[in-house]
């Protein structure tokens, strides 16, 4: 289906569930009124919940991504994420920024859309995964701190992270529809639509986002390039014949653009394709309870220019790319897995197998210097240069040693490969054949976790310790973005070893009747850390990258609490600290966030809401200049900073909420510590980068209705 036919067909399928509706099928209201001022909801137990009654654990978050926040409500996955204590974006623009949990960045995040894995196909991570991924068009995000479960994919040493939907079921025909609408500063514009329909044998279930935003200003005034677009359209399709059987087809594609202040060239087509099926049966039997499969094709096709959203200057011999100039890269998914669940008297098992499968390609325009001709990228063929399989074998348990203490335990075998099929490196007159063209490489990884868990008995609280071990296969980025470098040198094909992730992680969950509380603590050892160190480069305004492996100490945590101070007043802070070093080279480990503390304070009675936010950062010193990772480098130290905002919401009926907000109250000029500089494309020069501001004060206003 094509884009201009799909938001055809959206608003009509809307009213025709709409007509449809019968009153029983309607969803209750339940969200909160009250908009969070940031996320504390680390799995914590309700006040109303009895003492003994078990908890989850607390290095588990689940959010609703449909429910309003601040900053302003999210432009993709990565945005979203920020939001929640721990996690921060190496930033470049108002869009598509690349997530960072306590530090650890990239494949290092197990991160899935409904159980599939979408990569990016940009060498330098300009469409992370998180770039393809609308939050509000999912029901459930669900983090995982640390390598504390197997069940979703090798490599996950920092967080895995799920995107998640509900299973739509009706007891008689009927339908529900929920949506939104965003206006704000610098042009924003939202506008979401959810719409299903079904009835007991099944369901049908359209979703679509359009979201758009202009370059926005900083606190000084300052125009920054940072306009983009995107639009998301899902379609699912299920049967559910009884309680226990679900039957999932579902089919997506979106695409956007994006103008980049922290990058040499923009983001002028972020296609998404995706197609799915999911098979989930319950209740099987007293001992084998459940089986669940799934398969998932992905593909993002991804074009990079400097024409279509600036304008270059050939005239100006300071920047790198002033001729006309596209690149086309595109990486192709396919994927899938097969879980089974076992119940015993004290004992739960799940286990199962997954396999994937992903290749990249790509294709460049070309510029010829003598007749100044431009020849677009899609008038040469496509060259694949890698391909990856990866297949695994994991199983968890869980023991239940009595009401209030259990073992949870995992482990997982992964056999990884790729192919290198380059034939030849670099360019022009530094072109020379590929060492490691046509050469697979291959690596058996196992990984594990054991952790405790205890409720305690006169506490309303949960307290757990893990040890985790992940061994990760370097990925694309780290094996194919770096500089190829001179004839002799050994290409990161066959110098890179798997990282080797060992962390103890401790936590503690507290919910009582006014206050509740939560802090969760690691500490690490990372053998064989893939690190990037950059210098310059053969040609003026060139950068040479190079990976390599190091050995790396973490530690860190985050702590949050929630307190109510009567019925109408409630007040939240939360605090995150990541450190890190380099321990072969005695330095800091580079890209380390800096401490970051959260406060709020809420007011609700009946219909109406207001709160604030107070978000301080605290500089950052620790650095490591030069080094980092494939998308970001340490240029120095960076200042810290503290931003307020404000925000509100009415209910108008039981189905219509109205929200408001004002970021950056104050119009403080800022930057983010993991921030892409040094953009030439720009006016900023190579040898003195500068940092890209973030958003000067921002207002902002959201129309919610669910019938």
């Amino acid at each position: 289906m094509s884009r201009s036919a799909f938001f055809a067909l959206a608003p009509l399928s809307a009213s025709l569930l709409f007509a449809a509706q019968a009153p029983a099928a309607q969803a209750p209201i339940d969200d909160p009124l009250l908009l969070p001022a940031l996320v504390i909801s680390h799995g914590r137990p309700q006040a109303s919940e009895p003492l003994d009654a078990p908890r989850q654990s607390p290095l588990t978050l689940v959010s609703d991504p449909k429910q309003p926040r601040q900053p302003m409500p999210a432009a993709d996955g990565a945005d979203y994420l920020k939001t929640i204590p721990g996690f921060t974006a190496i930033r470049n623009g108002g869009a598509n920024g690349d997530p960072v949990f306590r530090g650890l960045f990239g494949s290092r995040l197990n991160i899935l859309s409904d159980g599939g894995l979408m990569l990016g196909a940009c060498p330098n991570r300009m469409d992370a995964p998180t770039s393809y991924l609308s939050p509000e068009n999912f029901d459930r995000l669900t983090l995982i701190k640390g390598p504390q479960t197997v069940l979703w994919g090798p490599g996950a040493s920092a967080a895995t992270i799920l995107f998640e939907r509900d299973t739509p079921r009706f007891n008689e025909l009927g339908g529900r529809l929920d949506g939104s609408l965003l206006a704000g500063s610098n042009g924003r514009f939202d506008r979401r639509l959810d719409a299903t329909a079904g009835g007991s044998q099944g369901y049908l279930r359209l979703l679509a986002n359009r979201a758009q935003a202009d370059d926005y200003a900083d606190g000084n005034g300052d125009t920054l390039p940072s306009r983009w677009s995107k639009w998301n359209s899902d379609v699912l399709l299920g049967w559910t014949p009884n309680a226990d059987t679900l039957i999932e087809l579902s089919a997506g594609r979106g695409d956007g653009e994006a103008r980049y202040a922290g990058r040499g060239m923009d983001g002028s087509q972020f296609l998404r394709e995706s197609l799915g099926l999911r098979v989930q049966l319950d209740n099987l039997g007293e001992v084998f309870s459940s089986l669940e499969g799934q398969l998932y094709y992905n593909y993002a096709d991804h074009v990079m220019d400097n024409f279509s959203l600036r304008s270059p200057n050939p005239q100006d011999v300071m920047v790198m790319m002033r001729n006309p100039m596209a690149s086309n890269v595109d990486r192709r998914t396919l994927g899938g897995r097969l879980i089974g669940t076992w119940n015993w008297q004290d004992l739960e098992l799940k286990a199962g197998v997954d396999a994937q499968r992903n290749e990249h390609r790509k294709r460049a325009s070309s510029f010829n210097m003598m007749t100044q001709v431009y020849t677009d990228y899609d008038q040469f063929r496509w060259d694949k240069d890698a391909e990856f399989h990866n297949y695994g074998l994991f199983g968890e348990l869980t023991w239940q040693v009595s009401e209030r203490e259990r073992w949870v335990t995992g482990a997982r075998l992964d056999r990884a490969a790729v192919k290198d099929y380059r034939q030849t490196l670099g360019s022009g007159m530094t072109l020379r054949a590929n060492p490691t063209a046509d050469k697979t490489r291959r690596d058996t990884l196992p990984s594990g976790f054991l952790r405790y868990e205890q409720d305690l008995q006169r506490l309303p609280a949960t307290w757990y310790a893990g040890l985790g071990h992940s061994q990760r296969f370097p990925d694309y980025w780290e094996l194919f973005s770096a500089s190829p470098g001179p004839i002799g040198f050994v290409q990161p094909m066959e110098s890179l070893d798997p990282e080797k992730t060992t962390q103890l992680d401790l936590g503690i969950n507290y919910g009582g009747e006014k206050l509740q509380a939560w802090a969760s603590a690691y500490i690490g050892q990372v053998r064989d850390y893939i690190q990037f160190s950059y210098g310059p480069g053969m040609m003026p305004g060139h950068v040479r990258s190079q990976a390599s492996n190091i050995d790396a100490r973490i530690m860190g945590g985050e702590l949050g609490m929630s307190y109510r101070l009567d019925s109408n007043w409630q007040t939240d802070a939360s605090l995150a600290y990541a450190w890190g070093k380099n321990s072969s080279d005695d330095r800091p480990l580079a890209q380390t966030p800096p401490l970051e503390a959260r406060f709020g304070l809420a007011y609700e009675q009946h219909d109406w809401s207001a709160g604030a936010l107070w978000r301080v950062v605290a500089a950052q010193n620790r650095v490591d200049e030069g080094r980092g990772n494939v998308v970001g480098k340490d240029f120095g130290s960076s200042s810290g900073f503290a931003v307020f905002s404000l925000n509100a919401a009415y209910r108008i009926s039981p189905e219509v909420k109205l929200s408001a907000g004002v970021d950056n109250l104050f119009d403080r000029t800022y930057s983010e510590h993991l921030n892409l500089a040094g953009n030439a494309g720009f006016g900023f020069s190579m040898d003195d980068p500068q940092a890209v501001n973030e958003p000067g004060r921002t207002l902002w206003t959201k129309l919610d209705f669910s019938f």
